[in-house]
């Protein structure tokens, strides 16, 4: 490699080092996502000095090709950054009754079988397995707790684990008494049971648009009505809209992913967060916030819950470890606030505990630090992937179809314009062993028959590029 850089060409020597990488970029050698060679490891195969190659390493960034990732080093960037991002869609006019059930069974009949390239299940900790490392602790667990281990927890769980997330959220400056907070069987019983405190049957909702299925399945079978309010790829909803919405509907809550949303994969920056609790609680509206994605930002800092922002104590938290650390363990929580007590009742009359021996592991794989370790790393796996899928989704779908800039999460949206039907599109896909999740499912009002939503919360391999191209193929075949 030595040979590439030259002392006696007439360009100087970081220049060479920067054009040795836009050709490895353009080769393939290098994908959008992979790690540069550290700074010493590149000057010892160049034979030039570390500055010299931190100089085009700088320069690189600033031209937007590869970016700096704080103790991590510098990896390339998808290099069509200029790609269309969805487009704004209008208010919805008046809420509407929710009938959305065939279709998302069965889109989870398809994401569940056999054999098939799973863009459509959005399960981030595939990037990074846990189960290792769980199987370990839970052994440990098992020694030491013996026959408790099998027997029923506390009703609002576990209080080791209840005590370690009330220290992890004084990190945001947010204080939670342990009677304010429930364990919860995943992030979905956390929000049922926020909406039955919050709501009756017949209230208004307010979602976002497009807003993850499982909440508009939640409320059509809680009775309610949903009012859709635009989402804008980059920082979430549209706040103007929002207000419009509130004074033109009699709306009793709303249910928003401000951190990170699914499937869009937006960031509100914590001062529109801010903005968004003062305006709902000036209004006397509750908030219900699905934070489940927020650990997975890949922005510099964490978004603040907006439950910090909170003066009335009409926000209330839902999150869970499904995103981070074991899906199948199904243990979530809910911070309740004020409404702690209805939430309590809830829970005792829905399914009187979660499972204790999961929360005892889930409290020994935190305070072990395997959680945060582990966390890191698939932080860092799932923006590989993100980038390495723009990149594949650039190469093999058509030129005019719009890919949403995930800043967190594991899902990319992505609409392939008005003559595309995404439900067509789902059953080709499965033909082939594929399975996708159709952008239909995602709106109370049969808005997105045109997008998907793809995974890249999975080990990233030659068979996930060879299916990405495959959908390129199929999406000529999935015309209106």
């Amino acid at each position: 490699m030595s040979l590439v850089i030259s002392k006696t060409n007439h360009d100087f020597l970081y220049q060479q080092v920067m054009q040795l990488v836009r050709d490895l970029s353009e080769q393939g050698t290098l994908l959008p996502g992979e790690k540069l060679p550290s700074l010493r490891k590149m000057a010892e195969k160049l034979n030039v000095s570390i500055p010299t190659v931190k100089l085009a390493y700088q320069s690189l960034e600033a031209q937007g090709l590869v970016e700096a990732r704080e103790k991590s080093g510098y990896f390339l960037k998808t290099v069509n950054t200029q790609l269309a991002r969805p487009k704004r869609v209008k208010l919805s006019r008046a809420p509407v009754s929710v009938n959305m059930q065939v279709l998302i069974e069965q889109v989870y009949d398809a994401i569940h079988q056999a054999n098939v390239v799973p863009f459509g299940i959005a399960n981030p900790v595939a990037a990074a397995p846990t189960d290792k490392m769980l199987s370990r602790t839970m052994r440990r667990v098992m020694s030491i707790a013996g026959s408790r281990a099998i027997n029923y927890g506390a009703m609002d769980g576990f209080a080791p684990l209840k005590k370690q997330l009330i220290h992890r959220y004084l990190d945001f400056g947010i204080g939670v008494d342990s009677h304010e907070l429930v364990i919860t069987n995943g992030a979905q019983e956390a929000l049922a049971i926020a909406l039955k405190c919050a709501t009756k049957p017949g209230d208004v909702i307010a979602i976002e648009s497009p807003c993850y299925f499982g909440i508009i399945e939640l409320i059509e079978s809680l009775g309610l009505k949903a009012l859709e309010i635009p989402l804008c790829p980059d920082d979430g909803i549209w706040l103007d809209d929002l207000n419009q919405a509130l004074q033109d509907h009699d709306i009793k809550a709303c249910v928003f992913s401000t951190s990170i949303n699914n499937p869009v994969g937006s960031f509100m920056p914590d001062h529109k967060r801010k903005q968004l609790v003062e305006l709902l609680e000036s209004q006397g509206v509750v908030l219900i916030e699905d934070d489940v994605y927020g650990d997975l930002h890949f922005t510099p800092e964490r978004g603040i819950p907006a439950q910090a922002y909170s003066k009335k104590g009409l926000v209330l938290t839902c999150s869970s470890f499904s995103k981070t650390a074991a899906p199948s363990y199904r243990v979530g929580w809910l911070i309740a606030g004020k409404f702690a007590a209805r939430a309590r009742r809830y829970k005792r009359a829905l399914s009187c505990s979660t499972s204790l021996i999961n929360q005892w592991t889930l409290y020994e794989f935190v305070a072990s630090g395997d959680y945060e370790r582990n966390l890191k790393l698939l932080r860092q796996r799932l923006r590989t992937n993100k980038e390495r899928m723009i990149w594949c989704l650039q190469q093999a779908f058509p030129a005019t179809a719009r890919i949403s800039d995930p800043q967190g999460g594991c899902v990319v949206w992505v609409d392939l314009g008005p003559s595309f039907d995404s439900i067509k599109l789902f059953q080709l896909a499965l033909e082939n062993g594929i399975s996708i999740t159709p952008g239909y499912i995602f709106s109370a009002t049969n808005k997105y028959r045109s997008c998907i939503r793809l995974s890249y919360g999975l080990p990233w391999n030659e068979r996930v590029e060879q299916a990405i191209i495959k959908l390129g193929e199929l999406i000529h075949l999935a015309k209106k």
